[in-house]
Formats: C-alpha cells, sequence, structure tokens
C-alpha cells in the first residue's frame, strides 16, 4: 500500500514540474505567429484547467479518510495519466 503523506509529497513535486512546463510553454506562445499563438493559447487554457482539476482532487485526497483514500488514489492515477498525456502531446505540438 502506497504512503499517504510520500504520495502526496510526489504528486506535489510533479505539479511543480507542471508548473515549469507551463512556463516554457507560455514563453514559446509568445513568440509564435499570431496564427499559432491563438492555438498555443486554447491549448495552454486547457492544460490549466486539468492541472487545476488535479489540484483540487490531490486537495480532496490530503483531508480523505482512510476507507476513501485509495479509491482517490486510483482515481488521481486516471487523472494524472490523462494530464501528463494532454502535456505530452502539446509539447509535441509547440516544437
Amino acid at each position: 500500500m502506497v504512503d499517504r503523506k510520500t504520495y502526496i509529497e510526489k504528486m506535489k513535486a510533479k505539479m511543480d514540474e507542471w508548473d515549469a512546463d507551463m512556463d516554457k510553454l507560455q514563453a514559446k506562445s509568445e513568440s509564435a505567429q499570431a496564427d499559432m499563438k491563438q492555438q498555443y493559447q486554447e491549448q495552454m487554457a486547457r492544460l490549466r484547467e486539468q492541472q487545476e482539476e488535479a489540484r483540487e482532487m490531490l486537495a480532496n485526497m490530503t483531508n480523505a479518510s482512510e476507507a476513501a483514500w485509495e479509491d482517490m488514489r486510483k482515481g488521481m492515477e486516471s487523472a494524472w495519466d490523462a494530464t501528463s498525456k494532454a502535456f505530452m502531446d502539446a509539447f509535441s505540438r509547440f516544437k
């Protein structure tokens, strides 16, 4: 079984990495041509929404009962996978 505190710290560190990645994407969008800039901004808005949802899930996990913890962890893993894929897709398009 995964230790809750360790897991939450690991997820917080990953979210910090997301913040750094979003800063990189923002910098790329600033130097893009007008038509690409709008696409970048739309994609970044979707990424920020997913990121915020993950942050909310993590906050809920912090306060969850032991009974709910494992189910919430599984939900977080699923959300994390989807958001990570979205980040990788965005980076591949922005290169």
